[in-house]
């Protein structure tokens, strides 16, 4: 598999936009942690070697337990997770397989007594904005170095 097109190179400005996304996340006030396991759990649904291989190193390098990252793809299977995070877990998965799930109600009810609202919507941004940076490594084939 060969890399297609550079896309930072390709167009800056839309590089930039994404970056504003990043910024703000950061700015959000959730978890770190928290951050990278959803980043991770995205890319893994969408099969993004390039952002798992990414967000399984800033995970570790952040001080994320391996056991727990060895069992994020089966999380509803272990007890490694705390209650926000199988929320936001749920939450990622149904917003990032939204043409199957059209985040049903059942997650909502999960999410909304750990999160408040601003940080629902900002947990979404998080989640909108992996899905877009899956979605600009899948299609141009950037590849884990």
């Amino acid at each position: 598999m060969n890399t297609r097109i550079d896309f930072y190179k390709a167009s800056p400005d839309a590089m930039r936009a994404m970056m504003a996304l990043e910024q703000r996340i950061a700015q959000s006030g959730l978890e770190p942690p928290l951050v990278e396991l959803v980043r991770l759990r995205a890319s893994q649904i969408n099969g993004c070697a390039y952002c798992v291989d990414l967000h399984s190193r800033d995970a570790r390098k952040a001080g994320e337990d391996e056991r727990r990252l060895a069992t994020l793809s089966v999380w509803r299977e272990t007890p490694f997770f705390s209650e926000r995070e199988r929320a936001a877990l749920a939450w990622t998965e149904a917003v990032t397989l939204i043409c199957q799930t059209h985040v049903p109600d059942d997650v909502w009810d999960l999410a909304k007594p750990q999160f408040s609202p601003a940080e629902i919507t900002d947990l979404t941004l998080l989640i909108a904005t992996i899905n877009a940076w899956n979605r600009f490594a899948i299609a141009f084939r950037k590849l884990p170095a």
